[in-house]
């Protein structure tokens, strides 16, 4: 008998793991997931930073700076809240049909919508209907992109070795902090060239279309990678069929009971990302900030994020997911709430606004380094898709209103100082379902 034959006897995980095609494959799902998370973060900030600027162009002239503000954060917000019903829709298509082939069709869909945002009219020549179209798009744009990780996602750690998951996964998402820097020099630049200020003014009628024309052409360029290059997931294929419902295996047992979990975890995820960076770039607009200060505290944290991300991808593979997400959390709880609610305090100086949210940014951006190695562990390859993909977008339903949570809190105490308490929220709430879950690094997916 030979030495490979052996090897597959004994081991067939790790005889796959070594075949050199299956390798090969998961590099290109690899690059391929990661080119694809990284339009999917494009695409949902383009509002927070590239649109933020230009917020004039879809309200009257009379609208209030808070008016202003949480026009920004619904339009951000509105798309969280279509990407749990995608992650429905096209989670259960994941696990019945393929991940690729359901990859395939949300980047067609997503690539349409942020091609019509490109060249949607503001509020002067359409009223209030500018806005409701773009709100509209926004949500089905979220519907297509809560499926593009949903199904491209499993696909690339399908393929990860065991001992490096914690890497893959936060490889897949680095594309979240690259996107926001990359994204942020794109809008500095514009805005260098094209001044902002009054719905009138060129970045307000013209600047802001690139960075969605940008997105378009890099959405296309995914629909055509996954179309043309990226195989299939070999361990769905090997179990095709052996359910035909996943929603149903994902809501019994022991599934149900990962999903809890995991929902409480992706609840602190959200609410800690949505009192960072989702409220950052309007809400210190609102208080008097440059836009290049803010544009600077974005891309300052972005590339610290990038730099972070394989450490703590490494870190969990070592110390385990639970106890990384447990320290994340806490880092959230107590110097990233001091450093945000400094920088608010200190919204005047482009310094402390600088030092004092960039660290509580890297702090919300910190948890996605982990949350899907820690997520896709839970659950068996039958319902991968739906449970990774419901129990990450589900949970943001909720916090994508924190706008309207900020405005009921405003009428508690300081308007300026709401999003502290949605951070707060989030890191306790990481910090519970972290504490309650369980190390599932050495597990075979």
């Amino acid at each position: 008998m030979s030495s490979d034959a052996e090897i597959r006897e004994s081991d067939p995980v790790l005889a796959r793991e070594n075949d050199p095609e299956y390798r090969a494959n998961g590099r290109k799902a690899l690059r391929a997931a990661i080119g694809g998370f990284f339009v999917d973060m494009y695409d949902v900030y383009l509002p927070v930073i590239a649109l933020a600027p230009a917020i004039a162009y879809f309200i009257p002239d009379h609208a209030s700076k808070t008016q202003a503000a949480t026009l920004t954060a619904l339009i951000f917000a509105v798309s969280l809240v279509g990407r749990p019903i995608g992650s429905i829709i096209f989670g259960v298509l994941g696990d019945r049909v393929g991940r690729r082939r359901t990859t395939v069709w949300v980047a067609a869909g997503f690539t349409v919508c942020t091609g019509l945002i490109a060249l949607l009219p503001g509020y002067a020549t359409a009223g209030w209907w500018a806005a409701g179209a773009l709100i509209l798009l926004r949500l089905v744009d979220g519907v297509f992109l809560g499926g593009e990780y949903t199904a491209a996602n499993p696909l690339a750690m399908e393929y990860a070795p065991r001992h490096l998951r914690g890497l893959y996964g936060s490889l897949l998402n680095i594309g979240y902090p690259a996107a926001l820097g990359f994204m942020t020099l794109l809008t500095m630049l514009i805005l260098k060239l094209m001044p902002s200020g009054d719905a009138d003014a060129a970045y307000s009628v013209w600047g802001w279309r690139i960075p969605f024309a940008v997105g378009f052409v890099l959405s296309l360029m995914v629909f055509l990678h996954y179309l043309r290059s990226v195989p299939e997931s070999e361990l769905w294929a090997a179990s095709e069929n052996s359910t035909t419902n996943p929603l149903r295996a994902l809501l019994s047992g022991q599934n149900l009971r990962n999903f809890g979990v995991a929902f409480v975890t992706s609840t602190g995820a959200w609410l800690i990302l949505d009192g960072t960076i989702g409220v950052f770039a309007g809400h210190f607009k609102k208080l008097g900030t440059d836009h290049d200060v803010v544009n600077t505290t974005v891309l300052v944290s972005a590339v610290v994020g990038m730099a972070l991300f394989p450490l703590i991808g490494a870190a969990g593979q070592r110390f385990g997911r639970r106890h990384v997400m447990m320290a994340i959390a806490l880092f959230n709880l107590v110097p990233g709430t001091i450093a945000f609610g400094l920088a608010i305090g200190g919204f005047e100086s482009s310094l402390t606004v600088i030092a004092g949210a960039a660290v509580a940014i890297v702090g919300g951006l910190s948890v996605f380094a982990m949350i899907t190695a820690y997520i896709m562990e839970m659950f068996p390859t039958e319902v991968r898709s739906s449970g990774y993909g419901i129990a990450y977008s589900l949970p943001s339903v909720i916090p994508a209103f924190y706008p309207y949570y900020m405005l009921w809190l405003g009428g508690v105490m300081s308007y300026d100082f709401t999003p502290l308490v949605i951070l707060v929220a989030g890191g306790v709430f990481l910090l519970a379902g972290s504490y309650i879950s369980k190390d599932l690094r050495h597990v075979d997916l």
